[in-house]
């Protein structure tokens, strides 16, 4: 039971993480129900429930989680009313009319048992040892989630602790008062960003720019390892980052939670992206759940201008560079390489260096962040896109530029490419309007969508407008 109080998760709301661990389970071994269940002192409470809509929690005994939970091993019953347990749980001897069970424990580093993830079906049948194997995957999954908000609101406590202390050294009783109220405040702020899933649904709107996003993983069956956001920071400015984790399935999409969270979390601490990447080297090293894995960012700041543009404030963290779109008189394109000298990958070593540079994004120009899912894809004659294939492709695109016609192309230069599907792409571009060409309302475009498994799936996609 201190194991299960020390995650802080019962009574939580809704998580998607939980709830696309619930659906997987459900959609891999055809069952119509799945949860995620943590069990209590006198209660077994549902994290994420597939099938089995308004039920919250239910009484320990008699207990089918209760009974699964005491064993290291998937407890699997073939026919519910052939088990003297089971036969009279009310999902069993109830309406739902549960014939089958199977559930594989949650087991923490250190050997606690805090639930189980179950499956549930409405007739009896078996299941292989190498089926049973992949559900105590997917328990395992659930426990790397706990780990990792656990890690996250860890480095959030830490740091807002420290700079509680300092303020209190520097500032008078009232001012320390007042500044523990915001701290208060930012954990509340961070802790609901736990909720988000690995990539935004939508990208905000942020005055005086135009935004545009694409996400798409190399396979319907793997989650990707890039990602992005946007989000403000106060004082009218913005923060944004892109990046890509090393690997793809559960475990880089486990880092990638953390990244994005602790990222969020140390901008609202201290906006410099330099100080960001920083943050988020030592989160990476110090959570044990993370290994060896690491990933490469590019975290900027947008602070607004006189002249209608921005400031931009780019830090990198062993990421390919930014490029700066400038339109020129004669209605080209002058593309430059937004590359800070420096810059190393973020979570491998614990000296690293991180650079940043400023640049400046006047009306009519565009600043374009991408991963390298997008340089390394192979042209029909086998060699990849690289640098010089992107930067020749950029430079033929007229000016002024827009952010949505920016992707949109970008997106149509990779349906060209016949070898684009190896790898996740994230795509994200930031253009700001000219004067006499400013729309009423700043758009904001956003693609999202998984590898095409056949050419009716090609089309697939996402795309949200905010006017």
């Amino acid at each position: 039971m201190a194991a299960v109080r020390r995650y802080d998760i019962l009574d939580t709301p809704p998580d998607g993480a939980y709830d696309r661990v619930a659906a997987l389970a459900a959609r891999l071994f055809e069952v119509p129900v799945a949860t995620v269940t943590i069990v209590d002192e006198d209660r077994i409470w549902f994290k994420a429930t597939h099938g089995l809509e308004g039920v919250t929690e239910i009484g320990r005994d008699p207990g089918l989680c209760a009974s699964a939970v005491l064993t290291d091993d998937t407890t699997v019953i073939p026919d519910t009313l052939l088990d003297p347990v089971a036969c009279s749980n009310p999902l069993v001897a109830g309406p739902t009319g549960v014939r089958f069970y199977a559930a594989a424990p949650i087991i923490t580093a250190d050997g606690y048992r805090l639930g189980t993830v179950n499956i549930l079906d409405t007739r009896p049948r078996e299941i292989s040892e190498v089926e049973a194997s992949v559900l105590g995957d997917l328990a395992a999954v659930v426990c790397d989630q706990l780990e990792l908000r656990l890690s996250a609101l860890h480095v959030v406590r830490v740091e807002q602790e420290r700079r509680k202390v300092e303020q209190e050294k520097r500032q008078a009783e009232e001012e320390a008062r007042q500044r523990a109220e915001r701290d208060r405040a930012a954990i509340t702020a961070f802790a609901s960003t736990l909720q988000r899933t690995l990539v935004p649904p939508a990208l905000p709107a942020v005055p005086g720019l135009e935004l545009a996003c694409h996400y798409k993983t190399a396979s319907p069956q793997e989650v990707g390892g890039d990602f992005y956001d946007v989000f403000p920071v106060g004082g009218g400015r913005w923060a944004f980052f892109l990046g890509d984790v090393c690997g793809k399935g559960a475990e880089a999409a486990s880092v990638t939670s953390l990244t994005r969270y602790t990222l969020r979390a140390a901008a609202l601490v201290d906006a410099d992206p330099t100080a960001a990447l920083k943050a988020l080297n030592t989160a990476l090293l110090l959570d044990a759940a993370v290994g060896t894995r690491f990933c490469t960012a590019v975290f900027g700041l947008l602070d607004p201008a006189g002249d209608g543009g921005f400031t931009v404030t780019l830090a990198t963290g062993g990421h390919p560079p930014a490029y700066h779109l400038r339109p020129t008189e004669g209605g080209g394109v002058r593309v430059e390489a937004a590359r800070a000298k420096g810059g190393m990958l973020v979570g491998a070593f614990a000296e690293a260096v991180f650079a940043s540079r400023t640049l400046h994004l006047a009306p009519g120009e565009g600043l374009l962040l991408y991963t390298d899912g997008l340089t390394e894809a192979r042209t029909a004659d086998g060699h990849m896109l690289d640098d010089t294939g992107l930067i020749d492709f950029l430079a033929r695109l007229p000016g002024p530029i827009s952010a949505g016609v920016l992707i949109d192309d970008t997106v149509a230069l990779l349906d060209t490419l016949p070898d684009s599907e190896r790898d996740d792409v994230a795509l994200l571009a930031l253009s700001v309007p000219t004067h006499d060409a400013a729309p009423a309302g700043i758009t904001t475009t956003a693609h999202s969508a998984a590898a095409p498994t056949s050419p009716a799936d090609a089309a697939v996609g996402q795309e949200n407008r905010r006017p």
